[in-house]
């Protein structure tokens, strides 16, 4: 016998009750958190304030692009793309770097982000294996937030004039 599912009077999201199948909910929840916290970033980066605050409406845009439509634009994706090589150049360092998540608060902080974006690609991957249709941009662009997010750690640790900790996996073999 199922049982019906209650509604609080109070519910801070309409979507919050549906079924756990279903993760559209899930990935508004987490493009509302990745939002949030790059508003601390820009409010913490003021070199990067602007842009963070681009790409922090750019987020708030993809929220709802399972439940209705994606309207990030190519350009906006390439734009996003340059910005992220742009960190990757200015910091001297590759996209196959391996390095612990730490070093300054502001870096730690994208650091948080970069994982939040690949929790984004594995929940999007997850839904398509459940038989949601949507663009395959959507992952390109969860992909590329996580990617941005980490060039900008490292960019910050070195604006921040904090080392790198490189990190050597006992588990995994390294990528040359």
């Amino acid at each position: 016998m199922s049982r019906m599912i209650y509604h609080s009077p109070y519910e801070a999201y309409p979507f919050l009750a549906d079924d756990d199948a279903d993760l559209r909910c899930d990935f508004e929840i987490l493009t509302d958190r990745m939002s949030s916290l790059t508003g601390i970033l820009a409010a913490k980066c003021p070199e990067l304030g602007k842009e963070l605050l681009r790409i922090d409406e750019l987020i708030y845009h993809f929220n709802p692009s399972l439940r209705t439509e994606f309207t990030i634009t190519e350009e906006e994706i390439s734009w996003l793309h340059r910005q992220t090589q742009k960190l990757f150049a200015e910091t001297g360092k590759g996209t196959s770097l391996f390095v612990l998540p730490a070093g300054s608060e502001r870096a730690s902080a994208a650091h948080l982000l970069r994982t939040d974006g690949k929790a984004l690609v594995r929940l999007l991957y997850r839904a398509r294996s459940r038989g949601l249709d949507f663009p395959d941009a959507l992952i390109d662009f969860a992909n590329l937030l996580s990617g941005y997010f980490f060039a900008a750690a490292l960019w910050l640790n070195k604006q921040d004039g904090v080392e790198e900790i490189p990190f050597a996996s006992r588990n995994y073999r390294q990528v040359p």
